[in-house]
Order: C-alpha cells, then sequence, then structure tokens
C-alpha cells in the first residue's frame, strides 16, 4: 500500500511473482527489471506466510542493474541475526513493537549516498543549519531527517528491548523457534481438513492455516476460550491471500518462549472446532 503513493509522481508498481510454495519466483523477478527501474523493495520474512526471502541473491541481482534496494526487516530482526553490511541493502526498516518494544516507533537505515541526496519529508526544529523568508539549509545526516522533538519515551524503550534481545544467543534462539516449526508442521498437518497455506523450503516461525468449511474467525474465536492466543484474517496481506483462493487465514506464530506443549494444547483446541463444527 505505501508504494501505491509512488502512483501520484507517475511511477509503475511491478509486483514479482510468488509460486504456490509462497517463494518469490526469480526468475520472473529478472524479467521485470528494466532501464527505468528506480527501486528494488521486498520483504525479509512475510508476516502472512513465513517464507525467507532469498534477499542476498535478490539484492546482488538489483546491484548488478545498479538499482537500490530497500528490505523490510520488520518480520526478521525479532527472529534473525541482521547485519545490514552483510545483506548489502540500500535500506532497512523495522519497527520497534516487533522487537517487544514499544509502539509507535520504528528505524530506517539508509546508505548514506542515498540519505543525503534525498530532501526531508516534514519541517521542524533541530533540523536545520539556517532559516531565512527566503531559504533553509539542512542540518547533517540523520538530524535532517529528524523534525521537532522526537519521541524520546520511544527511542528509550527500544533500545531496552534491543538490549534484552541481545543478551540471549540468537543463534540458540533461533534453533528453539525452528525446532517449534517442524514440530507444529507435523502436529497441524495430522488435522483432517487443515491446510498450511506457505510451504517454502526457508520459513520462519509461523504457520499460516485455512479448516475446509470453517472461517478463520471462527476458529480464532473458539480457541480463544481455550487460553490460545492466534491471528485470525488477511494480516494486511490481501494480494497473498488472492493468490491463494482464501478469504483469511488463521495464524499460529511462535518465538523463543514458547514451548512444545503449548503446539499440543494449540492442535488439541483445533481439533475441539472440527468437533464442534462436524
Amino acid at each position: 500500500m505505501p508504494w501505491q503513493l509512488s502512483r501520484r509522481k507517475n511511477l509503475k508498481l511491478r509486483v514479482i511473482p510468488i509460486n504456490d510454495a509462497g517463494e518469490v519466483d526469480i526468475d520472473e523477478f529478472v524479467k521485470l527489471i528494466n532501464p527505468k527501474t528506480k527501486l528494488v523493495s521486498i520483504v525479509h520474512i512475510s508476516n502472512a506466510l513465513g517464507t525467507i526471502n532469498p534477499v542476498k541473491k535478490i539484492i546482488d541481482i538489483a546491484h548488478a542493474h545498479n538499482i537500490p534496494v530497500l528490505l523490510d526487516g520488520a518480520q526478521s530482526t525479532p527472529h534473525l541475526k541482521i547485519d545490514v553490511q552483510d545483506l548489502g541493502c540500500d535500506f532497512f526498516t523495522f519497527s520497534g513493537h516487533k522487537m517487544f518494544g514499544p509502539t509507535g516507533i520504528g528505524v530506517l537505515y539508509g546508505k548514506t549516498q542515498y540519505l543525503e541526496m534525498m530532501p526531508p519529508y516534514q519541517g521542524g526544529g533541530d533540523m536545520i543549519r539556517e532559516v531565512t523568508f527566503d531559504h533553509t539549509t539542512y542540518d547533517d545526516l540523520p538530524r535532517k531527517f529528524e523534525a521537532g522533538t522526537p519521541n524520546i519515551a520511544g527511542g528509550i524503550g527500544l533500545g531496552a528491548a534491543i538490549d534484552y534481545l541481545n543478551q540471549f544467543d540468537r543463534e540458540e534462539l533461533l534453533k528453539h523457534e525452528n525446532a517449534l516449526l517442524e514440530y507444529a508442521t507435523a502436529k497441524l498437518s495430522e488435522i483432517k481438513g487443515l491446510r498450511i497455506i506457505g510451504t517454502a523450503k526457508e520459513k520462519a516461525s509461523v504457520i499460516s492455516f485455512t479448516i475446509e468449511g470453517i472461517h478463520p474467525y471462527d476458529i480464532g474465536t473458539i480457541i480463544d476460550t481455550d487460553g490460545v492466543a492466534i491471528r485470525t484474517g488477511h494480516h494486511c496481506a490481501q494480494p497473498v491471500m488472492r493468490r491463494f483462493n482464501v478469504p483469511a487465514t488463521a495464524r499460529a506464530s511462535f518465538t523463543f518462549y514458547n514451548t512444545f506443549e503449548e503446539i499440543d494444547k494449540l492442535a488439541l483446541s483445533l481439533n475441539k472446532v472440527i468437533k464442534m463444527f462436524s
């Protein structure tokens, strides 16, 4: 949706297709690139499917054509160890609440060469070097983009959340999440009528699914009475729902504090839902 604003500048939005597993079609991506391509934007991990996209490969392809890449790391930053220099992306974004931090704050990383050529998107105090009634000169990065009083409390809270995550061995956390994903995939695959949406080879600890004849909203409402929390709906990804011909999905997300026993309880509750509707 944000990129649709580009149409105000008469820019054309071209979309990379995905296959039935929810993986980006690299061959089609290459075909979409032409001399007019200005920017490639890709999610690191899909919130709707859990797919971990081959972003380094995509970045290398784009850079071979001198095209900058924006990487949306909202889902990857809480789960993976992020090194923007290793990834090679030109821009990287993530939001605070996905990192167990406050809402209403996030981070935009950008390479100096691009940030220096970009004009500020808003005006205010502490972003200027000189102001007259005729002209304004802006301060150095990053202050050029930080107009007015910043979200001080949010910044402190996000910093605390990052410190909290960094006290752990991120590789060990990832191993645990992958084990949860493997266990949950096997457990849910045993449930009659349940279809997992998104079966990429490289996945984060997210399982989106449907159950034949039962709307995801009903699934979520019923298992909530058992104390099992999942998300239901289109997950801000309606085009993905249309790609898989479903109105919505139920989505179970796992992180380092989840347990195998909780997955057993999820499976038990889902079977309860099916029994109620049978």
